[in-house]
């Protein structure tokens, strides 16, 4: 047996000046200075704090999805400037700066994988790609899935995550946030199983949209999840707001979402939420009038 033994994850003194940027990264809770590539193998979660890093969109299907069964849908969809949006710069040249940064033609995946066995329709948002806004190509893609579920019978995952709607599209940008809940009421018609994922942050018109009609909403870990900033709010209302008001942990006291959980246990916890509303690996998901059997609606 040695005599020392080699802890699991790298962590240095937070007072050291010279670290090479790049390399390690700080956390914001306790201090502590975790090595990067330990930090990306735990999806970004600090291991002794709990602290919840962003999580760029492909780790994340690779965290919830089964291995090799995710299939992308829709990634021919191109966004377009229809205001011919001006400025510094242009719109087009924002969006090809951020095609290039983050390797994704939007900001938000979308497509069909198992969980656990079990099919699913999944789209992912990841706050990177112009802060994750909602234009367009965001909300047809976030319907296209949403509408999936009702074809096919699949329960519908949305891992939210956005500073709001894209205003370079202006109205159009808007009218995403209908878009998405008329297709979330066909969900609803149908019977259909909605689980909402609420990651930091949620802002604005996706949380006033699609994000808050969940069957069931979960938040990571301190996620800041609201529509105006706390400044806006106060200036609206003439009140000082409670401290912490916009986090899920407040938000969870006040019966606004549902559950907090851990990254790491997310895909089991969404397993067993799926398990309970009836659909099971190697079964077909049959029609069924869920929201009288559990009564939950």
């Amino acid at each position: 047996m040695a005599l020392f033994s080699k802890p699991k994850y790298s962590t240095i003194s937070a007072k050291r000046k010279d670290i090479p940027k790049g390399v390690w990264t700080k956390c914001p809770i306790s201090g502590e200075t975790v090595y990067n590539r330990d930090l990306e193998k735990n999806f970004m979660v600090v291991p002794k704090s709990g602290y919840h890093f962003p999580l760029q969109a492909d780790k994340r299907i690779e965290l919830l999805c089964d291995d090799g069964t995710f299939r992308e849908m829709w990634d021919d969809l191109e966004t377009v400037d229809p205001l011919g949006f001006g400025g510094e710069v242009s719109y087009l040249e924002k969006l090809a700066k951020n095609r290039e940064k983050t390797g994704m033609r939007e900001a938000v995946i979308s497509g069909c994988a198992e969980l656990n066995g079990i099919p699913i329709a999944i789209s992912v948002m990841d706050f990177r790609f112009l802060g994750a806004s909602m234009g367009s190509v965001v909300g047809e893609k976030i319907t296209r899935t949403i509408e999936l579920g009702v074809e096919k019978n699949f329960p519908v995952i949305l891992v939210c995550a956005s500073g709001g709607a894209r205003m370079y599209e202006g109205i159009l940008s808007l009218m995403q946030m209908a878009k998405t809940s008329a297709a979330l009421a066909k969900l609803r018609e149908a019977n259909g199983l909605y689980v909402s994922v609420l990651t930091n942050p949620t802002m604005a018109g996706v949380m006033a949209s699609f994000a808050s009609l969940g069957d069931i909403i979960i938040a990571e870990p301190g996620a800041l999840i609201g529509f105006a900033g706390p400044r806006v709010i106060k200036e609206t209302v003439h009140q000082d707001l409670p401290k912490g008001f916009q986090t899920a942990e407040f938000l969870l006291e006040h019966g606004l979402i549902d559950q907090i959980v851990n990254r790491l246990e997310l895909k089991c916890r969404l397993g067993n939420f799926l398990k309970f509303f009836g659909y099971h690996p190697g079964r077909p998901n049959e029609k069924r009038s869920r929201r009288w059997k559990f009564g939950i609606r």
